[in-house]
């Protein structure tokens, strides 16, 4: 039956119900006021009564005041000829008697709400997902939308992982191109990368590609309250899955339901544990999934469980990484088509200035930059609104109406110059990209750097990073005899940059080639509660102490340099006070002008390339 019209006669039913019941409680409570019989006896002498009707021995009576009264009169056969000498007006009806649908109605009214309640809470155990008791319904949404559809051209930047896919969208096209030398389709995907890097447009992308069934669900979806409710909503996930195959089922952020079993204190959370277990049997159970692939993206790999893991369930895990620079080119090229963009916007300069950038971050600066020249009325982007919207997401917005002492300028300008300079004199630093004194966000000045990207980081390269990284503090000391809290930060990321040095890499000549740090593990993720430590007293102590000198060397190294160019730190503080911000070029010019024919550290070919573009690697005051 047509839905509307099942609803239009359930209403029917109801709304009849309603009647039947709005007349059989209002024809037994129609307003009648009891009295005696005596009390109407004297009623009627005084003449106070002006209509009697007679039903049985039922006497309703209405006086002369207009009350409705209700008496029960014995047999008396003198009443009548009483009220006829006192003008009374009479009618006499049969005595009352219900009709036989309200007796039907209130003897088997409550068995049949019984019976109907239980037919439908059974047909809605029945119906599918968003109805009543429908907790074990899959909550997998189809995408069906092809306005939005996604397309492999739509991701840039992560060539690898879309070569890696679309073998599996060139299998759902073409399934007997592989399995005619024996093949079998992959029956999971796991994509792995740091939020914001495009895992889930990835997928996007695969169901745009793919033209089969896309489902998509999230991992919290299977997360409920109630026990039972997340193994059964994998079993019906799958059923779903079954039904359309070849389809995709695309699970996003599974670490919330493959978590490490046996977790937490007292055996964990059961109820996960089971979603999980239905899922691993479901992927790789005695029953066959053909044509049903499962697509998964997470943040956190190293929290999933290794049976998940394992080939036969997830049989791909395809890594999606930062972009490098060639693909942040990419990535803005395609974030840029839908914005107008000026001629001098360089995509290979923004690009280069980007280190680091996710696709998500990427997609924001392009974002920022249309808004604020949406702001100066504009009506293109030029590369101004990319500085300023570059500058605004590293730092945040600056805080033109923040007032500031010129004690605090003077030591901003002291500090950011010595970070500068120390980089600048010292080998294997980072280009100096821009120096400003200009708050941003909760940052009183900052000092940009270019940072080529590499592989791998030296010895010589971290020392001078933390020497670099104590500049600002030394600065302080040296100029002033005095020191802040602005290099709290500083101390913070050198600290633990020499704890790694000798921790984790080794690079102490005392302790030798040794590991002495534990991978930081999570109690819940089922390992043990307690940290032991695999070395002796002795040797925390000498940790510490190359730690230590370590800290110390940096420190003198950054005074060092410090000392020996006070004059150009004078001159730069002095500049920074002035114009607020200078460039790296602009550095590189007062240094040659204060020390003719010196010959600095070599710059990065990043920054022989582009020596104005700016840095997320800084240090903050």
């Amino acid at each position: 039956m047509n839905p509307f019209y099942k609803n239009l006669a359930l209403w029917l039913v109801i709304t009849l119900m309603m009647v039947m019941l709005y007349n059989l409680f209002s024809q037994q409570h129609m307003a009648e006021t009891s009295i005696s019989y005596t009390e109407f006896l004297n009623m009627v002498d005084n003449e106070r009564v002006s209509e009697v009707v007679i039903q049985g021995q039922e006497l309703l009576v209405t006086d002369t005041a207009r009350n409705r009264l209700k008496i029960y009169a014995p047999p008396d056969n003198d009443l009548i000829n009483i009220m006829r000498k006192k003008g009374v007006t009479i009618s006499a009806k049969p005595p009352s008697e219900n009709p036989w649908y309200m007796s039907v109605l209130v003897s088997w009214f409550p068995m049949l709400v019984l019976i109907g309640v239980w037919i439908f809470f059974m047909r809605q155990m029945q119906a599918g997902g968003g109805k009543a008791l429908s907790f074990g319904k899959s909550r997998a949404r189809l995408n069906t939308d092809q306005s939005e559809k996604v397309t492999f051209e739509d991701v840039a930047g992560i060539d690898e992982a879309k070569e890696e896919l679309g073998e599996i969208v060139e299998f759902l096209r073409e399934p007997k191109k592989f399995t005619r030398l024996g093949g079998r389709i992959p029956k999971g995907v796991l994509l792995m990368g740091q939020p914001g890097t495009g895992k889930t447009l990835l997928a996007r992308a695969i169901a745009g590609e793919a033209g089969v069934p896309f489902y998509s669900i999230s991992g919290s979806d299977f997360v409920e309250m109630f026990v039972g409710v997340g193994a059964s909503r994998v079993r019906d996930l799958f059923v779903q899955g079954k039904k359309n195959a070849p389809c995709i089922i695309f699970i996003d952020e599974i670490d919330a339901v493959g978590r490490h079993r046996g977790a937490g204190l007292g055996g964990g959370h059961d109820e996960r544990e089971q979603t999980l277990n239905q899922l691993l049997v479901e992927m790789d159970g005695f029953e066959s999934n053909e044509g049903v692939i499962l697509i998964s993206a997470t943040n956190r790999p190293d929290v999933l469980d290794p049976a998940l893991l394992r080939p036969g369930r997830f049989d791909r895990q395809v890594v999606v990484p930062l972009p490098d620079i060639r693909g942040r080119q990419k990535i803005l090229e395609v974030h840029m088509k839908r914005t107008p963009v000026a001629a001098d916007v360089n995509v290979t300069t923004l690009a280069k200035g980007t280190p680091g950038f996710s696709g998500a971050d990427l997609e924001n600066l392009v974002n920022e930059a249309a808004l604020i020249a949406a702001k100066r009325n504009k009506e293109k982007l030029d590369m101004t609104d990319f500085e300023d919207s570059k500058d605004k997401v590293y730092m945040g917005l600056e805080r033109k109406s923040k007032v500031i002492k010129e004690e605090d300028r003077k030591t901003t300008a002291y500090h950011e110059g010595g970070h500068a300079l120390v980089a600048r004199f010292l080998p294997y630093t980072d280009a100096v990209n821009k120096i400003t004194i200009i708050p941003r966000g909760r940052a009183a000045g900052v000092t940009w750097f270019l940072p080529e990207e590499r592989d791998f980081k030296y010895k010589d390269q971290l020392q001078s990073e933390l020497a670099v990284a104590f500049g600002g503090r030394v600065a302080e000391d040296i100029v002033f005899s005095r020191i802040s809290t602005g290099a709290s930060n500083d101390i913070k990321q050198a600290t633990d940059l020499a704890q790694k040095m000798v921790r984790v890499w080794g690079m102490s000549e005392k302790l030798g080639p040794l590991s002495y740090s534990k991978e930081e593990e999570q109690i819940f993720l089922g390992r043990e509660i307690s940290q032991h430590r695999d070395y002796s007293e002795d040797t925390a102590k000498k940790i510490d102490e190359e730690i230590n000198q370590l800290i110390g060397n940096a420190y003198e190294k950054a005074s060092a340099v410090l000392k020996e160019n006070i004059d150009i730190l004078h001159k730069l503080a002095e500049s920074l006070l002035e114009k607020e911000t200078v460039m790296g070029a602009e550095l590189d010019e007062l240094i040659n002008t204060m020390r003719p024919g010196i010959e600095l550290p070599s710059v990065t070919t990043a920054e022989k390339e582009k020596s104005d573009e700016a840095s997320p690697n800084s240090n903050k005051q």
